[in-house]
């Protein structure tokens, strides 16, 4: 095959020296490809889409004054390219913390023990999922605000503490009492780990994305926020309109069905999300806002 190529590029621009090719070199190429797609697809998603155009318009500029031999520019240029790539490491910090987390997220060494120990215990139980479906659409009934979050495979110790500290079963009871309104914990987010809910009145960060509706309100932003920094899973139960929302992967589902939100509890339950991309279905909501 190697030969055949060499023929079809001698035919097309002579007699080029073609190095010996080897299976490492195609899959080094491969390698490269995927890693090169990703970091495009990261880029495209986050604010660092805009670091790339603003970059690639610095680099059109610098272009031009090597051409026309800008000498005090091209000094400057040479000089700030330090400072710049400094400073793009400081502004770009949550996005590249996410994606380390990202990567950190792909089970490669889920065969071995000592990577996957304790990972089961977080996994919630049938119980659970039914008491946050139950206790959603019950909120939901009675238009009482609620944001919920389902820790996976990231830790939210650093939200917790924003919060005050509880250690209770997950049940339908508890969750109403606690965004009951005028009650004490019914403000800020829930966080729930396995079937334990670890923390009350948590503060979220808050979406800084541009094309989020402006009829959503802070409990939306929040939940699509912290989606955004984790691998969470948010519900938000709209105080306005009653209706049940959810946030994954940075991308809000509204108004869904109890079908629809039990399937997805039992798809992170069961583990068969993992890895895969957060899909709207035709016919598993109802309509949105």
């Amino acid at each position: 095959m190697q030969q055949e190529i060499k023929q079809i590029l001698h035919k097309l621009i002579g007699d080029p020296y073609i190095p010996e090719l080897r299976i490492t070199d195609i899959v080094e190429i491969l390698i490269i490809a995927v890693i090169v797609y990703e970091i495009m697809l990261w880029i495209k998603n986050t604010k660092a889409w805009m670091l790339l155009r603003g970059l690639l318009m610095l680099g059109l500029f610098i272009l031009v004054a090597y051409v026309f031999r800008m000498h005090a520019i091209l000094y400057l240029a040479r000089e700030s390219i330090g400072i710049l790539a400094f400073a793009a490491l400081v502004v770009f910090q949550p996005e590249l913390r996410r994606a380390l987390e990202k990567l950190g997220e792909k089970n490669l060494f889920s065969s071995f023990y000592l990577f996957d120990r304790g990972r089961e215990n977080l996994r919630f139980s049938d119980r659970t999922r039914e008491a946050l479906v139950d206790a959603c659409f019950s909120m939901g009934s009675v238009k009482t605000g609620a944001l919920i979050v389902v820790e996976r495979a990231i830790h939210l110790t650093e939200y917790e503490m924003t919060g005050i500290e509880l250690d209770c079963k997950v049940s339908e009871q508890v969750i109403l009492n606690i965004f009951e309104h005028n009650t004490p914990l019914h403000d800020g987010a829930v966080i729930i780990r396995g079937d334990r809910i670890t923390s009350a009145t948590c503060y979220l960060p808050l979406s800084d994305n541009m094309q989020i509706s402006k009829s959503l309100g802070t409990r939306h932003r929040a939940a699509l926020g912290m989606s955004e920094v984790s691998d969470a899973l948010i519900l938000v139960v709209s105080e306005e309109t009653g209706f049940v929302s959810m946030a994954m992967d940075g991308q809000l589902v509204r108004n869904v069905t109890p079908e629809y939100l039990r399937e997805k509890l039992g798809q992170i339950q069961n583990r068969l999300s993992d890895g895969k991309k957060f899909t709207i279905r035709k016919g598993r909501q109802r309509n949105e806002v």
